[in-house]
């Protein structure tokens, strides 16, 4: 396994970070159980979760993921041999009414709620990595590449967010913060304020990068390298997307769009073209499709870890390896090439 800083702390994360959002929905809680025990055997320490989970949101599974997570540190013993990173919910319309009765803010009063039930339901008395979840106010997240103005700009003041986390971590019941799908007007604004205020710094940015999705290098990039607060990139695979799995509409058995065929961000008609170029450029090179587009999320220098989700151990191992896959510059040219020719159809 390959390591890296945790921003400009002294934590080492490995390069792959097991994503979590189908546990307790997709996957039962013993396939949960069989990928924590995997992935840790293969050196993995860094785990990714949220209150918000298992995905799709719904009020009767909401939480189900952490308590999992929980229910294996309690019976493995193992909480000592991982990072742990978990993440708050931001501002909904209607799909997370659930959460904190659709009001959720972060302010002291919401972000203590959040957190003190995520410990529970961890079983645990500090989250290494504290994220929010989303922007609190209106910005380009989920699938919007541009900024529009928006009507919500009452969202919670920066500094008074930061003062209450840095209270948590005063605490002890977190170590770090970090930020997620964020733009970077958001990213510098809470480095500056926690620069002015000694308050704690963000140490990471969790948002989309894949092949099919490369925005995060439009600025993004750079706050990452410079400021020491690196990528962890989630959906590196485009919900599987890039495996090839669900080319020419295949559809199979089980695959979370077969599930759920509502998620379209990285299975409209552009992502489908680009998808399967990748793949056919893959197969050129006699590579596996999902490991060649790991291997080139993993070699980029503003990256910190590359989160990923499986609901197979098959399919965990595959992700797992690419850390073996070296890309030469043929590859990588004809990588070049393809995003040329389809920038960002996922946003």
């Amino acid at each position: 396994m390959q390591y890296r800083k945790l921003g400009n702390t002294t934590t080492d994360v490995s390069v792959i970070c097991l994503g979590t959002m189908t546990w307790g929905q997709q996957n039962t809680e013993a396939d949960a159980f069989a990928q924590m025990n995997y992935a840790l055997a293969q050196g993995v320490n860094f785990f990714d979760t949220a209150e918000l989970y298992p995905i799709p949101p719904r009020a009767a599974t909401c939480g189900r993921t952490e308590e999992i997570i929980g229910s294996w540190l309690n019976k493995s013993g193992s909480r000592e041999k991982i990072v742990l990173a978990s993440k708050v919910a931001g501002p909904g319309v209607g799909w997370i009414d659930h959460i904190r009765k659709g009001t959720t803010r972060f302010d002291r009063k919401h972000l203590e709620a959040a957190l003190h039930g995520s410990l529970k339901r961890l079983r645990t008395d500090r989250i290494d990595l504290y994220q929010l979840h989303w922007p609190e106010r209106d910005t380009n997240f989920f699938g919007k590449l541009g900024y529009t103005p928006g009507e919500r700009e009452d969202f919670t003041p920066i500094a008074e967010t930061l003062q209450a986390l840095g209270d948590f971590v005063r605490a002890g019941k977190i170590r770090y913060i970090g930020l997620s799908n964020e733009a970077p007007w958001g990213v510098m604004r809470f480095l500056q304020i926690a620069e002015q205020l000694s308050l704690p710094r963000v140490v990471s940015v969790q948002n989309p990068y894949s092949l099919l999705n490369r925005s995060y290098e439009v600025g993004l990039s750079e706050v990452s390298w410079r400021e020491h607060c690196g990528l962890l990139a989630y959906s590196p695979l485009g919900f599987g997307v890039l495996s090839g799995k669900y080319l020419k509409s295949a559809r199979p058995a089980g695959a979370r769009l077969t599930l759920y065929p509502d998620y379209t961000r990285y299975s409209n008609p552009p992502a489908e073209k680009a998808t399967a170029d990748y793949v056919a450029l893959a197969c050129k090179h006699h590579l596996e499709p999902a490991q060649m587009a790991l291997a080139f999320i993993i070699r980029q220098q503003f990256l910190t870890s590359a989160i990923v989700g499986a609901t197979s151990l098959a399919q965990l191992q595959t992700n797992i390896d690419s850390i073996n896959v070296e890309l030469d510059q043929d590859v990588l040219a004809g990588i070049q090439q393809i995003h040329l020719l389809h920038p960002n159809p996922s946003p």
